[in-house]
């Protein structure tokens, strides 16, 4: 809107001093049948966030006010933290200071204390812009006049007080959502009533399904959008076969994990006669059936995700399309967007062309049967798929050749050990085993990384509104503290004026292998920016890639859905200039609202993650484990497993001595004995408590790690994979 910006320039100007309604009337010409409107829109930019209303009822902008907008980061003890919108460091505000602001509300704080000599910038809540919770799941705790519900999420530090009048029957111990009916004030809890009584603490599924209604997940689609899906025809038209590039006969598989439904990219690869590779990356064409702004498309825009948690997944497309009709099942006639490149063998990409296509894929590939092909030689799996047998050992070719073109311009690969939950049919965990990134899943990997890069900078000249997956340059202050932390154990990290990823990519190939590793490789993932969703190509500096989108994943991501419909409508005749203007507002939108809903996603699948981690090492309590320290703080160290499971060595627990942090070296030092506790170290600890609440898992020192014991774990895990395939270890995981 054309007033908004003008007051937004206006405010912004050196010589503006706050105004009221009645002064900005005068200077914007403000007729009085307007005033009505222009108030409007000033209360609609003051619950935004972009100006300020003061108690004498004068406007301005946050920052000439001494204010700051952000997201407010509660903690359990009552204080927290306030995430600028703009660049700054964020703001500590004391326990007396959040003034009623609850985790996640948007606020306004005000600055008492900048940043000074490593003292935090400190500061108080001047006025709750946005209330992030309207409602609260938690634990119903009763007493004779009044109940109180103490919230799962333990950065809500005040339980919420509900009369008698309001608990609906909830009793003592039951997870309930309750409603925010009064807000909380200084020294004075929130007051709510029961709207909904999800179970008992201990029944089978309560668990998840209070940490999909904590992150305000859906958990089925509304009957409108299912209607809509159920009325889709499944059978082609006619239509479509005569317009598109007809890809049938083109050989061409999908290869996912053994349990994915939503199958949206296929591939297929040729040696041409000059000695390149044509690659061709086939993504299922959603947008044909979920168009903009019809009912399926409003839903998706909402959900902008999938969601996969451990024993379920919510799916951003209701099952009619992401299992159906826009799955590449083998065999079956498909609608695509075809991505086909010509690659040299130094994996620079020639020549592509993106066309809509109709494909028919021949196989649905798993990980495991690929690997089986290209790393074991398995001569049966060989003999099953042997008309594609030349073709795998194509990809596992372009798959090098297009990672060694990567790696060699500097992309940093962060290898990180992934483990697999394994629940029983009760939801119980009963074994947590390492996901190996085997030859198949990197061959995936490497061919969508290219698709990606070849569509975002193909777009990017063409110079259309469009929605790029960005990861912004480190921020210097944290890369500073990993650079003085790699320093003392002996990694020089030496840049000039600019940070190039692969300075850093070097830091990790030094120490692979080598005990640090894991701790180095986490410092150091810790001191990046997050990656997100932008209409501007600002790069990726993890992939070290000057353009870079999501155009993979249509089924399961809202971005590669939206860029999928700018794609088309660029090869079927262009964008006219006031499709363009209303596209640059719909990227902006699109790519707030999905990295938002990204961040939640991650949260809720950690939550479910801590979650089950903490139930199996509840029945694990008295045992021993070696580990490595992978954090140290002021109150303790936490200690990770091989299973990935971290746990806290609480500082009251090392008692003998007295410990002091040195933050510069990141170690704990005994006063008395000098014995030190330093990140990357090996120890071995006992598991002492398990918080299945919290989902906080706590350690005690045992002592030091013995090295003959790991050597010979190690032999015996080394014995056991020659003897059993992935597969074979499955079989026996399941029936153990």
């Amino acid at each position: 809107m054309k007033i908004k910006e003008n007051l937004m320039s206006f405010m912004t100007e050196e010589a503006y001093k706050p105004m009221n309604i009645g002064e900005l009337c005068r200077v914007f010409d403000i007729r009085k049948k307007d005033i009505k409107g222009f108030a409007a829109v000033l209360a609609e930019m003051e619950i935004d966030g972009d100006i300020v209303k003061t108690k004498t009822e004068y406007y301005g902008i946050p920052e000439r006010m001494g204010l700051v907008v952000g997201k407010f980061q509660g903690h359990q003890r009552g204080f927290g933290f306030v995430i600028a919108e703009i660049e700054r460091p964020d703001i500590f505000i004391p326990a007396d200071n959040v003034n009623g602001a609850m985790n996640g509300d948007k606020v306004l704080a005000k600055v008492l204390k900048e940043e000074n000599k490593g003292k935090k910038c400190e500061g108080e809540i001047a006025k709750v812009i946005e209330r992030s919770n309207k409602t609260i799941i938690g634990i119903y705790q009763d007493s004779s006049n009044f109940g109180f519900v103490v919230a799962d999420d333990k950065r809500i530090a005040q339980d919420i007080f509900i009369p008698k009048s309001e608990r609906s029957g909830a009793k003592t111990g039951q997870i309930v959502i309750a409603e925010i009916t009064q807000w909380p004030e200084q020294r004075r809890n929130p007051e709510g009533k029961i709207i909904e009584i999800l179970g008992n603490k201990g029944d089978t599924g309560i668990d998840i399904l209070a940490i999909i209604k904590k992150h305000k997940l859906p958990e089925e689609f509304p009957p409108n959008v299912e209607a809509y899906a159920a009325n889709i025809n499944e059978e082609i038209p006619e239509e479509e076969y005569k317009r598109r590039t007809d890809l049938r006969d083109l050989r061409m598989v999908t290869i996912d994990g053994e349990d994915a439904k939503d199958l949206d990219d296929a591939v297929s690869i040729e040696v041409l006669a000059n000695g390149n590779y044509r690659l061709g990356v086939h993504i299922a064409d959603v947008s044909h059936y979920v168009k903009e702004k019809n009912t399926l498309d409003k839903e998706a825009f909402k959900r902008a995700t999938s969601v996969y948690l451990i024993d379920r997944v919510i799916p951003m497309l209701p099952k009619k399309l992401s299992n159906g009709v826009c799955s590449l099942n083998p065999k079956v006639e498909r609608l695509a967007l075809s991505c086909i490149m010509e690659i040299d063998k130094n994996g620079k990409s020639i020549d592509h062309e993106i066309v809509e296509s109709i494909i028919k894929t021949n196989e649905r590939m798993t990980y495991t049967d690929v690997t089986k092909i290209l790393k074991d030689k398995d001569e049966e799996t060989i003999k099953k798929y042997d008309y594609l047998y030349e073709d795998f050992k194509h990809m596992e070719e372009l798959c090098s050749i297009l990672n060694k073109k990567r790696m060699g311009r500097g992309a940093i690969d962060f290898d990180f050990d992934e483990c697999k939950i394994i629940l029983n049919e009760f939801g119980k965990p009963v074994d947590i085993v390492p996901y190996e990134r085997g030859i198949a899943n990197r061959v995936i990997e490497e061919f969508m990384l290219t698709a990606n890069e070849t569509i975002a900078e193909h777009m990017f000249w063409l110079n259309v509104p469009f929605v790029y997956r960005i990861h912004e340059d480190p921020d210097e202050e944290k890369l500073m503290r990993f650079s003085e932390f790699a320093h003392n154990l002996g990694y020089a990290v030496k840049w000039g004026n600019e940070v190039h990823p692969r300075m850093l990519q070097d830091i990790l190939k030094k120490v692979k292998g080598k005990k640090e590793e894991m701790v180095v490789s986490t410092l150091l993932l810790r001191s990046m920016m997050k990656a997100k969703y932008s209409p501007e190509c600002v790069g990726h500096f993890g992939l070290a890639a000057k353009y870079y989108c999501h155009f993979t994943s249509p089924i399961r991501r809202y971005p590669d859905l939206m860029i999928h419909r700018i794609i088309k409508e660029v090869i079927n005749g262009g964008l006219s200039e006031a499709r363009t203007e209303r596209l640059q507002k719909e990227v902006e939108v699109a790519s707030k609202q999905s990295s938002d809903m990204e961040r939640v996603a991650m949260e809720a699948e950690r939550d479910v993650d801590d979650l089950k981690k903490a139930e199996y090492m509840s029945e694990r309590i008295g045992e021993e484990f070696n580990g490595i320290i992978s954090s140290v703080t002021n109150f303790g160290l936490f200690v990770e497993l091989p299973n990935t499971i971290e746990g806290l060595v609480h500082m009251t627990s090392l008692d003998d001595d007295y410990y002091v942090f040195d933050e510069r070296h990141l170690t704990l030092i005994g006063e008395r004995t000098n014995k030190t506790y330093k990140l990357g170290e090996e120890v071995k600890i006992v598991v002492s408590k398990v918080d299945l609440t919290s989902h906080e898992i706590y350690f005690e020192m045992v002592e030091g790690v013995d090295e003959k014991e790991v050597e010979e774990e190690k032999k015996d895990n080394e014995e056991i994979e020659e003897e059993y395939s992935a597969s074979d270890l499955d079989k026996l995981i399941k029936e153990d």
